[in-house]
């Protein structure tokens, strides 16, 4: 049997209330293989997971970890031999804080062997939000305009890149000490820090309306973003960062902000609205939703593999230092995504 070190999320606590754990992992089942995780990361959901905010989180307490890159050490009965030694990166929504862990092998995406493991992780959730937002739900044309609410965020760093590279122009919300670096990429940075100036400096942008906005922040304030929107222009919601410190039902501000959206879309006017959930495809069938992510991942690792894409690094630490990974993720300073490693 293989021993794991397991970072628990007990309770609502701080990052410092985080647990460890050292148990035995049971033997992989059919379809399981045992994945020795050589990144992790800190995403938007586990910050929100440790509030008891976010959406459909387990019961506490649980070992947080949305995705996971790791390298086969066994496998299960029904399960080619041949992984065992192969890298993998898998999204998994609970589970990647840990040293060891079980993962269905249908679960698992081939990394190339010239892509690290830290860049792999942060590619992984994140890249695939990114990609099926902007290819999936938003079809721009190339050409065209959109914007990034928070262009230098885990999800933000990879939407820029993906839209640069598939021909759009964007405007970028970001603090100013993130300004140069959008520029550098050939991002129009916009100040996010006062919200009635931000929107009024990004409709002087794009005085005609832009083809696209994707805003992570949700609230009263989704309404503006709407409006940026030329006709013909689609407004993708993914998130509720707004509402992310009220106390209350964790499911509310995300059921207002659909209706919200579904109103929106019987209007006359030639624009749509998109919430997009990870996870909503799962509903049409566990087979197609796993070879749509294989399929979207495999195209963003590649993208890294070619150099195409950069994966925004903010920090790496240790497993051991889950809780100060936490607390620099939530503390809004940094650039890209915290990565946890082995």
């Amino acid at each position: 049997m293989t021993s794991t070190t397991e970072i628990v999320l007990p309770s609502k606590v701080e990052p410092s209330g985080l647990q460890v754990r050292a148990r035995r992992l049971p033997a992989p089942a059919n379809g399981q293989v045992v994945l020795r995780m050589d990144a992790t990361g800190v995403s938007f959901a586990e910050q929100q997971m440790r509030r008891g905010k976010y959406y459909d989180q387990p019961s506490f307490p649980f070992v947080p970890g949305y995705d996971v890159v790791g390298t086969v050490t066994a496998v299960g009965p029904d399960v080619d031999a041949g992984l065992i030694g192969q890298r993998f990166a898998a999204v998994i929504k609970i589970g990647g804080w840990a040293s060891h862990l079980l993962v269905e092998a249908a679960d698992l995406v081939p990394v190339p062997s010239s892509v690290p493991a830290a860049a792999a992780e942060t590619v992984a959730v994140n890249g695939i939000t990114a990609w099926q937002m902007l290819h999936r739900s938003a079809t721009v044309r190339p050409g065209g305009t959109v914007v990034v609410l928070g262009a230098n965020g885990g999800v933000g760093s990879l939407l820029v890149q993906l839209a640069l590279h598939a021909g759009l122009s964007v405007i970028g919300t970001a603090s100013p000490r993130h300004h140069a670096a959008l520029r550098e990429l050939g991002v129009t940075p916009v100040d996010y820090r006062d919200p009635d100036q931000m929107y009024r400096q990004i409709r002087e942008h794009a005085p005609a309306g832009v083809d696209a906005v994707f805003d992570h922040v949700g609230g009263p304030r989704l309404a503006d973003s709407w409006r940026l929107l030329r006709r013909g222009g689609t407004l993708v919601s993914y998130g509720t960062a707004a509402t992310k410190n009220d106390e209350g039902n964790s499911q509310l501000p995300v059921l207002m902000s659909f209706a919200r959206l579904v109103v929106w879309n019987l209007l006359p006017n030639g624009r749509r609205a998109n919430f997009y959930n990870f996870w909503a495809g799962r509903r049409f069938g566990i087979e197609g939703f796993r070879r749509r992510l294989r399929e979207d991942l495999t195209q963003i690792l590649r993208l890294v593999a070619d150099g195409a894409v950069v994966p925004q690094i903010a920090a790496q630490f240790p497993l051991s230092d889950a809780a100060a990974a936490l607390t620099l993720a939530e503390s809004r300073t940094v650039s890209g995504k915290v990565v946890i490693v082995r």
